[in-house]
């Protein structure tokens, strides 16, 4: 029996194994599918939410630990592995907003680059931007991820150390609690013993709690995204206005995205979704939108609320642990809940507060 179980092989359940194994915990990883090929995958990987300044203060606290330490991260598993995850700085336009002054007083308080820029401005760095725009917010230490490939680069880095097991294609069926203390889980390959488990199971986390008659206020939202392809260096910034947003990749790939669409688990592109992104392409990139996608999906996000996610252990059940409910920011936040998760977990000083994401405190009774 490992020391713990992770339930989830999504970026934030590879992030908790990679902080349990780097303090000597044994760590068996169970994925019902394939790693890191739902939200983790299909989201656009911006290190920032899209309007931090909206949101409560425990989300901020996650991503901007999150922000600092995405360079470091990505210079390791790199190294470790030869797979780039592509942290780049290419900085966020934020185009015609409403209340800048909002905006900017966040900044100053955490301590944050951000300029108020003309559109003239913004078009010296982005000269495919739609003509109706007239000012923009502009913070230079925004970078993205690309999430595919920091999933490849978790996942290569974990298969090199002996503490250290995937099974992938494993759909948990029932967790097994006895006597107010967690066992293991029963699976489609058989029965998992375990004292100590981390549920990271995204929008499929708060299913498995119902059988022992606990709601979790997680439910997924569908999120719809397109890709383009121009030359490298095409487009150098990310934009973003009225919530759509262009992430620029090193190789010249735009990702653009999204939509917000509450569907259960129904993640099946639409064709009203790709006019949607179309027209907001056309808008805000109008040569971009003379292309032709070069591909289209959907994800789910785990959403919760405030978006402010779960992290701790489970009431009433000795040996449960969550980490889940990131809503739109699971890549933003993850290597900072992870961090916070290893350290409840081990018996640290937390990096933040940690009574804000306590399930002991948000949880309710069935």
């Amino acid at each position: 029996m490992s020391d713990v179980l992770v339930v989830g092989a999504g970026a934030v359940g590879l992030l908790v194994a990679r902080e349990l194994l780097g303090s000597g915990v044994k760590v068996s990883l169970l994925e019902r599918q394939s790693p890191c090929r739902e939200a983790s995958w299909a989201g656009g990987g911006i290190v920032s939410p899209l309007y931090p300044w909206r949101y409560k203060p425990a989300v901020t606290a996650l991503a901007l630990w999150s922000q600092d330490f995405y360079p470091q991260l990505a210079d390791q598993l790199h190294a470790q592995t030869g797979i780039d995850p592509e942290v780049t700085r290419t900085g966020l336009y934020w185009l015609d907003l409403p209340n800048e002054e909002r905006a900017l007083a966040w900044a100053q308080l955490h301590g944050r680059e951000m300029h108020c820029v003309s559109a003239d401005a913004v078009r010296q760095q982005v000269p495919a931007l739609g003509r109706s725009y007239q000012r923009a917010l502009w913070m230079p230490s925004v970078a993205n991820v690309r999430n595919p490939r920091l999933g490849k680069a978790l996942q290569a880095a974990l298969a090199a150390d002996a503490s250290f097991t995937l099974q992938e294609q494993c759909p948990i069926q029932r967790l097994e609690v006895q006597g107010g203390k967690f066992r293991g889980v029963h699976t489609a390959q058989g029965f998992i013993a375990a004292d100590t488990v981390v549920l990271c199971a995204g929008a499929w986390t708060a299913e498995l709690l119902k059988p022992l008659g606990l709601t979790l206020p997680v439910e997924p939202v569908k999120g719809q995204m397109l890709l383009y392809k121009k030359p490298a260096g095409w487009l150098k910034s990310m934009v973003l206005a009225d919530g759509r947003y262009a992430i620029p990749r090193r190789d010249g790939h735009i990702v653009f995205g999204s939509t917000l669409e509450y569907e259960g688990f129904d993640k099946t592109p639409t064709a009203e979704a790709n006019q949607s992104l179309q027209a907001s392409v056309a808008e805000l990139l109008p040569e971009l939108a003379q292309e032709q996608p070069v591909a289209h999906w959907a994800g789910l996000r785990p959403s919760s609320p405030d978006g402010v996610p779960f992290i701790g252990p489970v009431p009433g059940v000795e040996g449960l642990w969550l980490n889940c409910g990131h809503f739109r920011n699971g890549l933003v936040m993850a290597p900072a809940s992870c961090r916070l998760l290893a350290d409840l977990l081990l018996g640290r000083e937390p990096i933040v507060d940690p009574a804000p994401y306590d399930p002991r405190t948000r949880l309710l009774a069935l």
